[in-house]
């Protein structure tokens, strides 16, 4: 969690804009969500990222540490800095990180990502993911985190698309309640459907070399760990988790809600299907351009 922010907005009202409009909130329950996500799609996301000894890498909102594990893991003798503007995710993170990945060489940071405390082309790669899609404006993001990146280096973001959901047996009221969560994300000045801009994103804050590979998720009864794992612990509790906002913001009444998870829920029975897709993106931050 994302962990879970933008490169967090302007300053002062981006930051506080990021804590607050988290429309997933900051429970013991979504923290344990996210790392259930985490765990479950880790070969998924992770495969083809690891990073060399020695090399300098940033992950941007890392939350409660639920994507670092995988990176520490993955990549042991990279020199590993994760930040997130939130102290208590920040402490999550630290026991996380200690429980399951012990000895891990990580620096921890509370910090905004306008104002990142590092020096310009402090870092080999940066890494982010399920952060773009909470922040109203994402190329202002990714634009300024290009000054900690060397000349050269790579950036690695992950985006989900809600709009990808698809499943069956159908309802307009599951629909529904996906798009929503989508409504409130939106409200918050975020974007539930950013994985399908990453590559327009990345170009337009100056990145080159953009690839773009989707990874996508299909759960059936054939593979009843996934559909538990991923279809209900991942996207129904998701989704679920936003009843009491979704009802407040006048998004749905109480029973079309109520129906629409008990539809999404039917799509985890044995008989079942449900098809989601992330964006996995790939860029280059561009040389230094030549004195005049």
């Amino acid at each position: 969690m994302t962990a879970t922010g933008d490169v967090e907005r302007d300053v002062r009202s981006d930051v506080h804009g990021l804590v607050q409009g988290y429309v997933h909130g900051y429970s013991d329950r979504e923290a344990r969500r996210l790392g259930d996500q985490a765990d479950v799609l880790a070969e998924l996301l992770h495969t083809g990222t690891a990073y060399p000894p020695g090399s300098r890498v940033l992950e941007v909102g890392c939350g409660v540490g639920a994507q670092t594990v995988h990176l520490a893991a993955n990549s042991p003798g990279a020199r590993l800095v994760a930040v997130d503007v939130s102290e208590a995710s920040l402490a999550q993170a630290r026991a996380r990180v200690a429980a399951q990945v012990p000895g891990a060489d990580v620096a921890w940071h509370r910090a905004d990502l306008f104002d990142l405390p590092f020096p310009d082309a402090a870092f080999d790669h940066l890494f982010v993911c399920f952060v773009l899609e909470h922040l109203p404006d994402p190329r202002k993001a990714l634009t300024a985190l290009r000054r900690v990146l060397r000349p050269g280096g790579t950036v690695t973001v992950i985006e989900g698309d809600h709009g990808s959901a698809f499943f069956h047996p159908h309802s307009a009221y599951a629909q529904a309640a996906i798009g929503g969560l989508n409504r409130l994300q939106s409200e918050a000045g975020g974007n539930g459907l950013i994985g399908r801009e990453l590559q327009p994103l990345l170009t337009h804050a100056g990145f080159h070399d953009v690839t773009v590979r989707p990874r996508t998720v299909y759960a059936d009864g054939t593979r009843p760990g996934l559909v538990e794992s991923f279809t209900r612990n991942t996207i129904i509790a998701m989704v679920a988790s936003v009843r009491e906002d979704a009802l407040a913001a006048g998004v749905s009444t109480a029973a079309d809600w109520d129906r629409g998870i008990a539809d999404l829920h039917r799509t985890a029975a044995a008989d079942g299907t449900f098809h989601y897709t992330f964006f996995k993106a790939e860029a280059v931050s561009p040389p230094l351009s030549p004195r005049s």
